[in-house]
């Protein structure tokens, strides 16, 4: 979202005439953009008569052909120097191993508190706001709390109950020793998304909001399907996934050095901890049940699936995991899987946009390229039950 003062654009996007610099374009330390609270972003467009190296960063910036080219090439070397076998199955076999390791050495001070999420996400609005009544949050990979907690500081509803669960026991363990770890509305539990059992506390069709922030990429691809299913099974009808993660092309894949390629987009970093970089088709497929809709999604006893058309959506974003903005275009749509007995198996997108961001390190004229892929994922409002087993 833009900041509440930053001028609004004309159509041919450029800034109508103003006598004072807006904040997104100011360098005044007590007018510019930095001084919004919360922090926004999305509004500093990059246009032809601008210098790149004026400003750290710029919204909405596509890559140029040169800089597609540069990937294509940094992909290709990763592609011709794979993970080792050995490697490949150590690093699949126990990936919660890995993920220990990083909270073991990176606690709850190595991420930013995520203070932009209500501004994306306006359910998380709804269901803390007071006389809400009773409400269900799940965070999914809520690693060290910088989600959850920020959630609660702000709720006002004294029906919220927010369960905070991660495949990490030493994530977990730092969420509940933190001091503002309330039982009283957190549950802190291990679990893991791609686990064939749901987790401590909930059951089918109890959960009004699923919030997931850079949790679905640190999944393997045989994974998606299980996820997806679980999360299906604990929403209610009507109930709504908040989604945000990495998008192909980022930066961090760009950077991925030899021996770190594991299957196409897969990756695993330094500390031995899995990312996938996803394209929207791909995520609106995966949601959609399309890619599930010529196999069964769902046990053996059930109806196969198939596909029903497709309209996807734009949504909106944010800069370092951290701070989001809108999209300037929007297109909502449906998309979703039909059982044979008519029952939607599978997700409507709400919306599902690309956040892309150009970073700028002046000293060095360096252009840096990060990709986000945000979206909203809706259960269908209905009382029949699910097929997905």
């Amino acid at each position: 979202m833009a900041a509440p003062d930053a001028p609004i654009l004309n159509v041919i996007g450029t800034p109508p005439a103003s006598d004072s610099v807006p904040p997104h374009r100011s360098h005044d330390p007590t007018t510019n953009l930095k001084r919004s609270d919360p922090f926004q972003f999305g509004s500093r467009y990059l246009l032809p008569e601008d210098d790149p190296f004026e400003f750290n960063a710029w919204d909405h910036v596509e890559p140029s052909a040169e800089d597609h080219a540069h990937f294509e090439s940094q992909v290709a070397l990763q592609r011709a120097a794979p993970v080792s076998d050995f490697d490949r199955g150590r690093f699949n076999g126990d990936p919660a191993k890995w993920w220990n390791k990083f909270y073991t050495n990176n606690t709850s001070n190595f991420f930013k508190d995520r203070k932009w999420l209500q501004q994306e996400f306006p359910i998380l609005k709804e269901v803390t706001r007071k006389g809400a009544g009773k409400k269900t949050l799940l965070e999914i990979g809520a690693g060290a709390g910088n989600t959850c907690f920020p959630i609660l500081r702000d709720n006002e509803n004294k029906d919220l109950a927010i369960y905070a669960c991660d495949f990490s026991p030493k994530a977990i363990n730092l969420i509940r020793a933190s001091p503002e770890y309330d039982a009283n509305y957190v549950r802190a539990e291990v679990w893991d998304v791609a686990s064939p059992d749901l987790p401590p506390g909930l059951g089918r069709d109890t959960v009004d909001v699923v919030l997931m922030v850079f949790i679905f990429s640190a999944l393997h691809p045989t994974q998606w399907r299980q996820a997806v299913r679980n999360i299906w099974k604990m929403l209610k009808p009507g109930g709504e996934v908040c989604f945000r993660d990495y998008g192909r092309g980022d930066l961090a894949q760009v950077r991925m050095k030899k021996g770190r390629w594991m299957e196409e987009n897969f990756y695993i970093r330094g500390d031995g901890t899995r990312v996938y970089f996803f394209d929207k088709e791909e995520l609106s497929s995966i949601w959609s049940g399309e890619m599930f809709g010529e196999a069964t999604v769902h046990d053996q006893q059930d109806n196969e699936v198939k596909s029903n058309d497709l309209s996807a959506s734009a949504a909106s974003e944010e800069v370092n995991e951290n701070v989001t903005h809108e999209l300037p275009n929007t297109v909502t749509g449906d998309r979703h899987i039909v059982s044979n007995n008519g029952t939607r198996a599978c997700f409507t997108i709400e919306s599902l946009g690309v956040d892309r961001r150009l970073l700028i390190n002046r000293q060095r004229q360096l252009k840096m390229y990060r990709c986000w892929l945000q979206g909203r994922f809706r259960k269908p409002a209905t009382s029949e039950p699910s097929p997905l087993g």
